[in-house]
């Protein structure tokens, strides 16, 4: 706050504290006026004070969660190594459909819960009850005795999960800017990659000592333990995370208010859907951008690219060793995978580029399946692993793309990023029967499918390219032209927010461009 001096001494001793309280760094917990946060001399202060709040409590929460959630996914490929097949009577047939089965729920399931995420209010409640309820359901999976009773787990395991990752990254995107969002995201697949490493060496640690205890079979405490972890983290995350930027209860009014400006200057818009903007023309304006049909056939192509992630352990069992050194070989390519995709995604953050970034980690893929079509060496297939590892690098920035390629309206892009990971899981479920027991253990016709699955994905991506690269060029033709409706409506409230004429807020908005 300035003093203006009035040439006397009081006037003077006003000027000297003026000098002196710019000088002194804000106290976050004392309460602020809405006005004082966007200050300029406070506003850089504080925006980097509000997201350090949100990287140390919503990002290691989030994190956590998608943990256990693909840890509770790909349980039964550990247990698998354990007697679960043998024991439950499944021949490799209805294997592969205990193992697909969860997506047919999960893929459905995803469009409609995003929907349902954009329009309540409080996706703190809503998003650990589906953890919650996924926990319960996972654990009560080392119930099952038959094949009936495992394929029921697995839809009910699929149905709350399908919640969980584009509803995170919806709400990622409700706080994070562009330039922010896609080292998030990655930290957030970070999760998913390092998942495969811890559960393989919990696997490794339950398999190896729980066997016989209370005379149950040491897979069925996998599923026991492992639930029992999720349903007590689904419940600290009804106090851990935020809500959206206007009603989130640990923040200050002022912070509040700061964090719908940082989205609004952003994208030039409001990051709020207008009262003619409900779900269902959300969904529609999805589906009537030719870009989100085309990201849905990328994703689902690259999805059984990557599909060897339900049969890692399998591959590593192929390695020559025994039970338990198989599960714990199968850590290191997914830390070292961990290290890649926070890398990677930190730089495409800081050039705002896309498609490189994303498209680089499935030629690596294809590299190590070459590698494994041309040899069986231990060296040359573990080294494969590796970089079969890395490909989900350019999977974890796929939504991020998605969001910043259809960032408004909210409605639209909560569909957009719905539409997107249901659809693409069809590749996961695809590909659950593209790695057959007969074709082991080299495993070449599978190979084969995803050198071709994943250059598919990758001229996907490169038409995805040139359409944002034309709209942007159609944006600088023709800027802002009959700007009516329900956009004018956004960039209004953005001048509202942001304290600026409409005018400001117009020329403002010219400097917006699709990241490609």
């Amino acid at each position: 706050m300035a003093y203006q001096s009035k040439g006397d001494d009081s006037s003077r001793e006003d000027e000297k504290l003026s000098v002196d309280v710019k000088h002194v760094e804000h106290d976050p917990k004392v309460e602020d006026s809405d006005g004082e946060l966007l200050a300029p001399e406070r506003r850089a202060l504080d925006e980097k004070h509000l997201v350090r709040m949100l990287d140390l409590r919503l990002l290691p929460t989030i994190v956590l969660v998608f943990i256990m959630n693909y840890i509770d996914r790909t349980a039964v490929t550990a247990a698998r190594l354990k007697g679960l097949q043998s024991d439950l009577g499944l021949d490799d047939i209805q294997y592969s459909t205990v193992l697909a089965i969860l997506y047919a729920s999960y893929v459905p399931a995803q469009i409609p819960s995003n929907i349902i995420l954009n329009r309540i209010s409080r996706p703190s409640y809503y998003i650990p009850f589906c953890v919650v309820l996924w926990g319960l359901t996972s654990a009560l999976t080392g119930e099952a005795r038959n094949y009936a009773g495992i394929l029921a787990a697995r839809v009910f395991v699929g149905l709350p999960e399908a919640a969980f990752y584009p509803g995170a990254i919806y709400l990622l995107s409700r706080w994070y800017t562009r330039k922010e969002l896609a080292f998030r995201s990655a930290i957030l697949y970070g999760g998913l990659l390092v998942s495969n490493a811890f559960g393989s060496l919990i696997a490794a640690g339950v398999l190896a000592h729980m066997e016989g205890k209370r005379g149950i079979r040491a897979w069925r405490w996998l599923f026991y333990i492992e639930g029992a972890i999720t349903i007590c983290i689904g419940l600290l995350a009804i106090y851990l995370l935020p809500d959206y930027p206007h009603n989130t209860r640990w923040l200050s009014p002022a912070q509040r208010r700061l964090a719908q400006v940082r989205l609004a200057e952003d994208a030039g818009e409001a990051d709020e859907d207008t009262p003619k903007e409900s779900a269902f023309t959300g969904l529609v304006q999805a589906l009537k951008d030719p870009k989100v049909p085309i990201f849905a056939v990328m994703a689902c192509s690259q999805l059984l690219g990557l599909s060897f992630v339900n049969f890692f352990p399998t591959l590593t069992a192929t390695l020559g060793f025994s039970t338990t050194i198989s599960l714990l070989l199968a850590a290191p390519p997914w830390i070292f995978a961990t290290i890649v995709c926070c890398a990677n995604a930190w730089h495409a953050d800081r050039t705002g580029e896309r498609f490189f970034h994303i498209n680089i980690w499935w030629w690596g893929v294809i590299l190590g399946y070459i590698i494994g079509v041309t040899t069986m060496s231990v060296g040359g297939r573990y080294v494969a692993m590796f970089l079969m590892a890395t490909g989900y690098s350019g999977f974890a920035l796929t939504l991020v793309w998605v969001s910043n390629a259809i960032p408004r309206p909210p409605a639209k892009r909560s569909a957009s990023i719905g539409i997107v990971n249901g659809f693409g899981n069809l590749g996961n479920l695809i590909g659950s029967y593209a790695w057959k027991a007969e074709w082991g253990p080299d495993y070449h016709p599978s190979m084969f499918i995803g050198i071709a699955s994943l250059a598919f994905a990758s001229f996907l991506a490169l038409v995805i390219r040139y359409m944002l690269i034309r709209e942007n060029k159609e944006l600088e033709s023709n800027e802002l032209a009959n700007l009516t409706g329900a956009r004018r409506e956004r960039i209004e409230e953005a001048a509202r927010l942001e304290g600026l004429t409409f005018e400001e807020a117009l020329e403002r908005k010219k400097g917006f461009r699709y990241l490609y």
